[in-house]
């Protein structure tokens, strides 16, 4: 006779996924555990969109807005998960909402609302859960799972990790769903920071006296551009289209931004010399940029004294590169910044449908710790929903 209690599904990490993968398979009548290593469940959704949880996108179900080495592997579980879907557990628990920009959804009030609402639910199904746990080992000797903690064992027929990568370690965070992974032969896709401020060398750092500017901008690698607000920092770029861009950002990469989005700069500087010859150009630029800003570009095109010194040829190159600036960063600020990981659990081992593990039956990976990684507004937080409730309808 066993000497340990044995579950149907022993979920380690109580954040979105996690709680969404329990309270799923509780109230299909599963006996779930929860499991955690903090003191509290739901730990980074508390701090999530300033305290008000960005909770998700209206475009949240677009596979096309999630990066992994498998661009169509989320689609299952988003397509069958919705953002209308936790919307309306949201409105059940009469939690008050409103959209902002680009389709992100917040509380009204605060992050607390919405992990009161899955501790609620997860109650609902009669789960389990055990916080400040330690996970020491976990095993497979037969038909169950077996994970250990200091003086217990537990033992499921179904183990879901939900740990997520190792962004803000300062909440705990670590790798343990790869260690996991690689413990049960399943690949695992190189890790890196993403939503994360970039950094800059000493030559590209004509920036460095401008921290706390921001400046509406299109940040560009490749095909991916982003228009949102970039914002100046002491060791580089930060900001909303920064973020975003540095996801599709690796070692080397140039990035490009337009200073003027919607306007084609060449033309302002020849056309206000026609106007203004004796003005200078940091005058012209100061009424199309803060004033500070305007001066260390006009420093840095080299434009000092009036417009009738310069050739129009030269006037509009210094145009041209104000749409189209380019910067090399030299780094990020690392996961310690770094609001998601990309990479992560490769999903050529995952049942698309389920999120289980092909040659380990019952073994399930959710949320952030799998190669998906959702762009900057709530993204990520639907992809915690959608993969939580797969695999807890599965598992």
């Amino acid at each position: 006779m066993k000497d340990f209690p044995i579950f149907d599904l022993i979920i380690i990490g109580a954040g979105a996924a996690g709680m969404m993968c329990a309270l799923t398979a509780g109230q299909r009548g599963r006996k779930v555990l929860l499991l955690d290593h903090l003191d509290r469940a739901g730990a980074k959704i508390l701090i999530s969109g300033g305290g008000r949880c960005n909770f998700t996108n209206v475009e949240g179900d677009k596979a096309e807005r999630y990066l992994s080495a498998n661009p169509h592997f989320a689609r299952s579980a988003l397509g069958r998960y919705a953002p209308q879907d936790f919307i309306d557990l949201v409105e059940a628990h009469g939690i008050a909402w409103h959209e902002k920009t680009l389709g992100q959804l917040f509380c009204d009030g605060s992050a607390k609302q919405i992990v009161a609402m899955l501790e609620e639910e997860c109650a609902k199904g009669g789960v389990e859960t055990k916080l400040l746990t330690r996970i020491t080992a976990i095993s497979k000797p037969d038909e169950n799972f077996r994970v250990e903690t200091p003086g217990a064992t537990h033992a499921a027929s179904s183990l879901v990790i939900a740990t997520g990568g190792p962004s803000i370690p300062k909440m705990g965070a670590t790798g343990f769903a790869y260690d996991v992974a690689r413990q049960f032969g399943l690949k695992v896709v190189e890790p890196r920071p993403a939503l994360v401020p970039l950094t800059l060398g000493q030559d590209d750092r004509l920036f460095e006296s401008l921290s706390g500017v921001s400046l509406d901008v299109v940040a560009s690698l490749g095909k991916a551009r982003f228009r949102e607000a970039a914002l100046f920092t002491h060791r580089g770029l930060s900001g909303p289209a920064i973020l975003q861009i540095s996801s599709y950002w690796r070692h080397g990469d140039t990035i490009a931004l337009d200073l003027l989005p919607g306007t084609d700069a060449r033309s302002i500087l020849p056309e206000a010399k026609r106007v203004r010859p004796n003005a200078e150009p940091r005058t012209i630029l100061r009424e199309h940029f803060p004033d500070r800003l305007a001066d260390v570009l006009a420093d840095r095109l080299g434009l000092s004294g009036p417009l009738h010194e310069h050739r129009d040829a030269t006037l509009a190159e210094a145009g041209a590169r104000l749409n189209r600036w380019t910067l090399t960063p030299n780094g990020s600020e690392g996961f310690a910044k770094a609001e998601v990981t990309i990479g992560g659990v490769s999903t050529d081992g995952l049942d698309q449908r389920s999120l289980m593990a092909r040659k380990v039956p019952g073994l399930h990976f959710i949320g952030e710790g799998v190669d998906v990684t959702g762009w900057l507004g709530g993204y990520n937080f639907q992809w915690a929903w959608a993969s939580g409730r797969a695999a807890g309808e599965a598992a």
